[in-house]
């Protein structure tokens, strides 16, 4: 693969290796490689880790089209314990949250939220919620304006469902949405993965939802699929 060039200037993928400029100094979060550059310390996003890290790797299309832009208010929907979220954090973020970005960050979980805030408590700009995806009216006031980019990553039947409502609930117009879908996870599973990513993409289209590219997740994260989508 070689390097690919981004625009952000806290990415870089070099030989299907991506990383990001850390906003947390020599800080791990998951026990991820650190390399120290000059005056810089950049973070290995593992992609075994982080499904959308699977998916820059795996899209035909440039990696770089599924991140946000620098500055962006994302929402973050099954946020688990950070991994995914402090990379972002380090694109749109920056160090004291210098690009005025917002995350979003809701995880149903306890646990998770623990692990959230004490992440949140080292980079400014993340925000964690203890919420269910479901449930839009319990955190929506947080984004009054709208969000300019979601990802939802949420094991439980419904997940279609649930990402089409909340792309019409949070999103503003011209907007990225990211679903990382389990196949196991679908209740209509006869036909298996292949056939509940097609139904996926059908009720996708049909909600008005533009998918842009479907990112098998193999080697990666088996059973998955993810879908690269645009709010009109």
């Amino acid at each position: 693969m070689g390097r690919i060039t981004f625009d952000s200037p806290s990415v870089k993928l070099e030989n299907r290796a991506i990383w990001t400029l850390s906003a947390d100094g020599s800080n791990k979060v998951y026990g991820e490689t650190i390399r120290k550059n000059r005056k810089s310390i950049w973070r290995r996003w593992d992609p075994f880790r982080s499904k959308l890290g699977a998916a820059m790797i795996k899209s035909k299309n440039h990696p770089e089209d599924l991140l946000p832009e620098i500055g962006s208010t994302i929402v973050y929907l099954g946020a688990a314990h950070g991994t995914t979220i402090s990379h972002i954090h380090d694109h749109i973020c920056g160090s004291f949250n210098q690009n005025n970005g917002r995350l979003i960050s809701v995880d149903i979980s306890p646990r998770c939220l623990r692990d959230l805030n004490l992440l949140a408590n080292r980079r400014p700009g993340i925000i964690p919620v203890l919420g269910d995806a479901r449930k839009f009216e319990t955190w929506s006031h947080l984004i009054p304006r709208g969000a300019d980019w979601l990802f939802q990553d949420v094991s439980q039947a419904g997940q279609v469902d649930i990402f089409i409502k909340a792309c019409k609930a949070c999103l503003k117009k011209n907007s990225t949405a990211l679903l990382s879908l389990k196949g196991a996870s679908e209740r209509f599973n006869q036909g298996g993965d292949e056939a509940i990513f097609l139904e996926t993409e059908k009720k996708l289209i049909d909600s008005g939802i533009k998918i842009v590219e479907s990112i098998g997740l193999s080697g990666f994260e088996e059973q998955h699929m993810l879908f690269h989508c645009k709010i009109n």
